[in-house]
C-alpha cells in the first residue's frame, strides 16, 4: 500500500504559498512546514486542523534556516547545530498536533536540507537524531544516504518518489528554486509505473530503479491540485 504526500503549510503572515484546502482531499499525509522555510504558529494551527477534517496524517517538515530562500539554498551547519534545529521545528509542530489530539507521523526534511542529506552521511546523521528524539519514522529517497543512514532506524523509514520533479541518471532528485508545471496524465502514469514496477524514467531517458512507499506531489507546483487528483485517482487501488 502506498501514501500520497504533500509538502503544505507553507504560506506566511499575509502571504499564500499553495492551495492547502484544494489538495487535502486528494492526499494521504501532509509534510507541514514548521517556522524555518516557511509557516507560522497560525498556519500551523490552520493546517493541522485542515489535516485532521480530511483524515489525514501529518508529519513535520524541518529546513535549514533559510526563509528568504524559501529552504532551497545550501548551508554549512555542524552535526549539533543541525539537530537542535531540527528538534526545534519538530518540537513546535508537535505542540499543534497535541492540541488536535493528533500524533506525528512522521518527520521529512525541506529544500536543500533534504538534498543534503541524500548525499552526506553526518547530515543524515543529525537529521536522524532529532527525529529519534520524537520515535518518528523519517521520509526519504532509497538508493541514496537517506536509505543507507535511515534504513534500518527502528522507527522506520518510508521512501518516496516524486511526481513533479525529474530524476538524474544516478536517481539523485533535481530540486528546483521554483516548480513548473508538470502533465497529470503523464505524471500519474509514472507514479503508477514506480508504485507497481519500482521503476521511473530519468530526464535522459534511462531507467532507473525507485521504491516508492509514498507519492509526493508539491504545493506549490503550478498545477498541484489537477497533479494530486490525477495522481489520486490512479493510485486509489493502491492507497492505505
Amino acid at each position: 500500500m502506498v501514501a500520497i504526500n504533500c509538502d503544505m503549510g507553507e504560506s506566511f503572515s499575509i502571504y499564500h504559498c499553495g492551495d492547502d484546502e484544494g489538495l487535502m482531499p486528494f492526499v494521504t499525509v501532509a509534510n507541514v512546514a514548521c517556522g524555518f522555510h516557511a509557516s507560522d504558529p497560525r498556519v500551523m494551527t490552520r493546517t493541522v486542523r485542515l489535516a485532521k477534517r480530511h483524515g489525514v496524517r501529518v508529519g513535520a517538515h524541518p529546513s535549514l534556516p533559510d526563509r528568504e530562500g524559501f529552504g532551497r539554498r545550501e548551508m554549512k551547519m555542524d552535526r549539533e547545530e543541525l539537530t537542535a534545529a531540527v528538534v526545534y521545528q519538530i518540537g513546535a509542530l508537535s505542540g499543534f498536533l497535541r492540541a488536535e489530539g493528533m500524533e506525528l507521523h512522521h518527520v521529512k526534511a525541506h529544500g536543500s536540507l533534504y538534498g543534503m542529506a541524500s548525499r552526506d552521511e553526518e547530515v543524515a546523521a543529525a537529521i536522524a537524531d532529532a527525529a529519534d528524539v520524537f520515535g518518528a519514522p523519517l521520509m526519504g529517497l532509497s538508493g541514496t544516504v537517506h536509505e543507507e543512514v535511515w534504513g534500518d532506524r527502528p522507527a522506520g523509514f518510508i521512501a518516496e518518489y516524486y511526481a513533479d520533479l525529474d530524476y538524474r541518471d544516478d536517481g539523485s532528485l533535481i530540486i528546483t528554486r521554483e516548480h513548473h508545471a508538470f502533465d497529470p496524465v503523464t505524471s500519474a502514469a509514472g507514479a503508477l509505473r514506480a508504485v507497481t514496477e519500482g521503476t521511473a524514467t530519468s530526464e535522459n531517458g534511462r531507467e532507473i530503479p525507485v521504491r516508492a512507499d509514498a507519492v509526493c506531489v508539491h504545493s506549490d507546483t503550478p498545477n498541484a491540485v489537477d497533479l494530486a487528483r490525477a495522481v489520486h485517482d490512479i493510485l486509489k487501488p493502491h492507497l492505505d
